[in-house]
Formats: structure tokens, sequence, C-alpha cells
């Protein structure tokens, strides 16, 4: 492909009040005016480069906001205070009483359940389903869907939509195929594939260290400023603002991204080969056993690889937790949520992430008590973390040490 989405990000050039490298913070919730006709034009809409009042926009959210937009190669974007913070506003904007939503059944817990148990109380209904299988979309399609949603690698069983698929069926029944691209920055273009709108949880790979929570909502200039509506716009008027420290701080991470991800996806294709050749049920879109291996080979821009989430299952919660908090005292990672941090952090899904979905959906779609999800970490020495992991999968029985002794 010849749209490159982190030259895209390094070709922005700010400058600082005072020549500084890095642009200068906009720490204040208001902003003066020299004329009242100027604060009127300004709250109209009607006065470019000018700022009222940081929830309706301020300068270094703007800055983050065209970055993030120059990656994902959308006309404008618009940061939030989290990820559902960017989710919820999408949804709520293009649905109205009586629409519905199709949306893909492996999805964010959070975003599950403000689907399932949130949007009804509105007259909005989803129907969870196989987003991989096509036909099964299609057929889900009635007079009132409005929206086509899922993840580009789903969480957490790492399923792989097939975005062009999904926009050809949006654009032909005048659908908006709404895309979570938070586990696969860079490697993943949904906007280029054909989505309409891009959601990112920022506080993720994006951002990288764990210390913000944020989000960004990519899209046309003619929906971000529909979302921005001081009338009527779901971002304007439900307040998921952004802070602007945390809006300067995600910036400066940004410009490693393409640097992190390529380790990320390293050691994760490292781990999983590895893995797998033990015998441990591993899922990860890099191995030729992931059903949709060519799917994301036929998407992907090389250079970034395959992603840092890989899955393992041991069978059981109670092995699970053990083994997690074995990995944790050899200093291996941690046992959090959350993911894209420099330390690999591991979690049961099931127990955490995924709770929201009830047993019985959890048990349809695959996602088992003993499924352990691993961000994993920016390791120098990869080879030493896979052999110390193993031998904690020796100690609990989780692997054969014969196996792992041929490995």
């Amino acid at each position: 492909m010849s749209f490159k989405p982190a030259n895209n990000i390094q070709d922005l050039q700010y400058f600082g009040e005072f020549g500084g490298v890095n642009p200068s913070i906009s720490d204040s919730s208001t902003y003066t005016f020299l004329s009242a006709k100027t604060m009127f034009d300004t709250f109209e809409g009607n006065a470019d480069g000018c700022y009222l009042y940081s929830r309706h926009s301020s300068p270094s959210n703007l800055y983050l906001g065209e970055a993030l937009a120059a990656m994902e190669g959308t006309e404008t974007a618009t940061v939030t205070s989290s990820g559902m913070g960017a989710i919820t506003p999408v949804i709520m904007q293009l649905c109205s009483s009586g629409d519905h939503v199709i949306s893909s059944r492996t999805i964010y817990g959070g975003t599950y359940a403000f689907l399932k148990n949130f949007t009804p109380r509105f007259k909005i209904e989803t129907s969870f389903i196989d987003i991989t299988k096509l036909d099964i979309v299609e057929a889900s399609i009635t007079k009132n869907t409005k929206v086509i949603y899922c993840e580009s690698v789903s969480n957490p069983l790492l399923e792989v939509a097939d975005i062009k698929g999904l926009a050809d069926i949006a654009k032909r029944h005048n659908l908006k195929l709404v895309i979570d691209n938070t586990f696969s920055p860079l490697s993943i273009s949904p906007a280029k594939l054909g989505a309409d709108v891009v959601v990112h949880s920022l506080t993720k790979f994006i951002n990288g260290s764990s210390d913000t929570v944020a989000g960004v909502i990519c899209g046309t200039q003619e929906f971000i400023d529909d979302l921005r509506n001081v009338n009527d716009g779901a971002c304007m008027l439900l307040g998921s603002t952004m802070d602007s420290l945390r809006s300067a701080s995600v910036l400066k991470n940004l410009r490693t991204l393409h640097i992190r991800m390529q380790q990320h996806s390293l050691n994760a294709a490292f781990l999983a080969e590895k893995f797998e050749k033990d015998g441990l049920k591993t899922v990860y879109p890099g191995l030729k056993s992931h059903p949709s291996h060519n799917l994301f080979k036929s998407m992907m821009y090389d250079k970034y690889g395959f992603g840092g989430m890989l899955t393992i299952d041991v069978g059981s919660i109670d092995k699970a937790n053990e083994l997690m908090e074995l990995m944790q005292e050899k200093n291996l990672g941690y046992l959090a949520v959350s993911l894209g941090f420099y330390k690999t952090l591991f979690s049961a899904p099931g127990s955490s992430t995924s709770s929201e979905i009830p047993d019985e959906e959890r048990e349809a779609m695959g996602l088992s008590d003993g499924l352990i999800r691993f961000s994993i970490g920016l390791d120098a020495d990869i080879e030493r973390t896979y052999n110390m992991m193993r031998e904690c999968m020796v100690k609990l029985n989780v692997l054969d040490p014969r196996i792992s002794e041929l490995g």
C-alpha cells in the first residue's frame, strides 16, 4: 500500500510558543476575547483558530486529533477522555430510538455491556453475531439497521474482521461501518479498507505507558463536526472531554508507536510459535494455524507485524490463576488488565475484561475460563522470557517437561 501511517505522523510539524520542539500545552479551561462579537462567532463555530471553552476544543486536543487522523488516514478526529468515551457517543450519534446495530459477539466487555444493557433504554437494539461470517452479517440487516460495529482484531478471542467485505455490505445497505482498531494500530488501517469511523482506546498501545486513560474517534469532517455540535453533538453534550495535559503526553508517546509496535509484534510472534510447538492451545493471527491468518496478511502493513496480543488456554480458571500468579512472582509481567505496556500484562478475560458477557454466551463464542490473554511487552531478550515462562508452565504441569526439553 502507498499509504504509510507512521510517515503521516512523522510529517506533522508543531512548534511551541517559544520555538519549542513540542507544541505548547493549552492549560486553560476557558479563553478570553477582545470582542464580544468574536466570542459569539466562536460559540456558533464560525471563527477558525479561536477557542471558547476546553470542553468544546483546545489546541492540545486538536494537535493530538490531527496526528491520529493522519495515522488512520481520515479527514479529522476528536479525542475523548477514555476509549468508552469514544465508542458511546459514536453509537448515540448514529442511532436514534427504534434503530438497530449489528455487532460482533466477541468485543470488549464494556462495549458489549453498553450495547446489550444500556442502549435498549433508548430503544436501540443490537444483534450480536459472528462477524467473521459475511453471510450472517448480511442476513442480520433489518430495515432499522444503522451501524455495523466490530473490532479489527477482537478482544479477547483475536478474531479478525474482513473490513473490506464488511465495508462492501455497509455501502450496499447504506449503513455506517464502525471499527475499533485498538489492538492493531499501524498494522491495519480500517479507513483505507472502507470503514466510516475508526475508534481507539488511546490508553493501550498508542499511549503505551499505562498512565493515561483516553480515546479517539477518527472520521469525516462532517461526522466529527456533528459530534461536536453544541446543540445535538454526542461528544459535546455527553462531556467525555480529554484533558489538555494528557493530550500533550499522548502526542509525545505517539511518536514512538512505530518502534514499539514492531517490538511488540516481534516478541508476540516468537512466543506464539514457541507455545504452539510446545503443544499449548495458542491463538495469534501471525500463526498459520489461525483461521484468519491470510486475511490479516492481506490487510496489514508488513513492517508492524501481527500485533502484540496472543492467548493460550490452560484448561481451567484455577490453573490460569496459578500460572499468572507465578509469572508475576518471577517478574515476567503483571497480572493486570489492559494492554500495550512495556511489560507483559496477562489476565483471564472470562473473569475480568469480558465478565460482563453472560456465561452461556461466553461458552457459545468459545471463551473458556482457562483462557489467558497476553499483551506481550518490549522485552529485549524474548528468548530468556520464553525460557522462564516455560519453566513456570512445567512447574504447574501446564506443559509436559519432555516436550519442553525437546523445544
